[in-house]
């Protein structure tokens, strides 16, 4: 199903919605399906309720920052609809200084802090490195939480 029926849907079920106004992404890599859909399932089924990109990214590629209250649908590594979320909190902190909660509500492997920054600093590392950025582990960090909305 294309973004915009799925969208169009979660409006029929929701009429007090009346914006039109929603982003549509996957999370992981690009082009990693596998980590894609494992990503988006578990933002469908409320493990994962958070989650972190680098900030400055946001500004290299054009991307408008995410605001509280806004909608996005999760796709999957194929593209396709998996659910919506909406913003309920958006908050910019340096890498090294996010918490064990947010790392724990991201809902990855053991939901450690220790292990959200070895695997978030290797990720973020390879970001820059592509854009040709220095990276630091000052960098800021945006920081999500979100609920699913529609599934």
């Amino acid at each position: 199903m294309d973004t915009k029926t799925y969208w169009n849907n979660f409006k029929k079920e929701h009429p007090e919605i009346t914006t039109n106004k929603y982003d549509a992404f996957s999370l992981g890599s690009e082009g990693d399906i596998e980590s894609n859909n494992k990503l988006a399932y578990l933002i469908r089924d409320g493990v994962k309720t958070a989650t972190a990109s680098a900030r400055e990214l946001y500004d290299v590629d054009g991307d408008p920052i995410p605001k509280v209250g806004e909608y996005s649908i999760v796709l999957d590594g194929y593209e396709q609809p998996v659910c919506i979320i909406k913003e309920v909190v958006v908050e910019t902190v340096p890498l090294m200084q996010v918490s064990a909660e947010h790392a724990y509500h991201e809902g990855e492997d053991s939901r450690g802090l220790d292990e959200w920054r070895r695997d978030h600093i290797a990720f973020f590392k390879r970001e820059y490195e592509e854009e040709k950025l220095p990276f630091n582990e000052n960098i800021p960090i945006l920081c999500e939480v979100f609920e699913v909305v529609y599934k």
